[in-house]
């Protein structure tokens, strides 16, 4: 039977997970900082409680499909996975390195738990129409939910509305889509680059149900996620509206850290070999505070 956690023990598991993806890119020496730390909130309330996935038997038939279209934030994922039980926390050690399971983006030739290996974004949303088409096709779309974890900028690539038009013509109410909206990329913020305003009317004019929600608060993930899975018309899509860098001052939203770990020279940052310190000072601050507040 799924451990029930309770709020408290959940942002407390984010926190955790926020440090451990700190020590994993420093170890590293390369990887994807921002994202990452934006997404612990999200992907602790998916694989802690809303998830139905099994560790012991990560090919379950009746498994949820999470599909990580931003590959590059692995690193989160990684983490989440390892705390759940799907491998020993000490492979965290590992990312990157040549050999590892644990690659830049992940792949299902290291794992049986993942369901694609990402590449370039915008591939993902493609992915899970499939996942969430064949399960209607093979009528146990009742079985599983399939997710469909996105960034904003990929909301720039053409494949991802030509997904999103599939999706709403065949009313995939088995799909629940999550766009990371942190407002970055890797080379500045987005409606600097490519604007993507107003996206909520863009995916409600290709027949999605659009919710937004504040993937900082863990009730209310856990909220409009099950809402999500309620809705039986059409496919979901839900816009999480994050802080690049969430947890670490002088990381949120920065796009410079985008794509780099802590212990990179950045004008304006701290000392290099002073960063990790500070990041790792600071969510264990932020773990006390937790501790303390009455969350329950």
């Amino acid at each position: 039977m799924k451990q029930q956690y309770t709020l408290k023990e959940l942002e407390k598991k984010a926190n955790e997970i926020r440090q451990d993806i700190i020590k994993m890119l420093v170890k590293a020496g390369s990887g994807h900082s921002a994202g990452p730390l934006d997404m612990a909130d999200i992907f602790t309330a998916l694989y802690f409680r809303v998830l139905k996935h099994d560790p012991k038997n990560p090919s379950w038939p009746e498994r949820d499909r999470l599909i990580l279209s931003n590959g590059h934030i692995c690193p989160v994922r990684y983490v989440a996975m390892a705390h759940a039980g799907y491998f020993p926390k000490s492979l965290l050690k590992t990312l990157r390195h040549i050999g590892s399971k644990l690659e830049g983006h992940p792949s299902v030739k290291r794992f049986a738990a993942l369901e694609t290996t990402s590449g370039p974004l915008g591939e993902g949303l493609s992915q899970a129409c499939g996942f969430a088409y064949a399960a209607r096709i093979d009528r146990v779309e009742h079985n599983y939910h399939v997710w469909c974890l996105m960034s904003d900028a990929e909301q720039q690539e053409g494949m991802t509305w030509e997904a999103a038009m599939f999706a709403g013509k065949n009313r995939l109410n088995n799909l629940t889509a999550i766009i990371d909206r942190n407002n970055i990329q890797i080379d500045g913020y987005t409606e600097d680059v490519m604007p993507l305003e107003p996206l909520r009317g863009k995916y409600e004019a290709f027949g999605w149900h659009v919710m937004d929600m504040n993937g900082h608060d863990m009730a209310e993930i856990i909220s409009t996620l099950e809402e999500a899975k309620a809705i039986q018309e059409k496919p979901v899509c839900i816009i999480a509206h994050t802080i690049a860098g969430k947890g670490v001052s002088f990381m949120e939203k920065d796009y410079k850290w985008h794509g780099v770990p802590p212990g990179t020279s950045i004008p304006g940052e701290p000392e290099k070999e002073k960063q990790a310190k500070i990041a790792l000072r600071e969510l264990r601050t932020l773990e006390k505070k937790i501790e303390a507040a009455d969350i329950d």
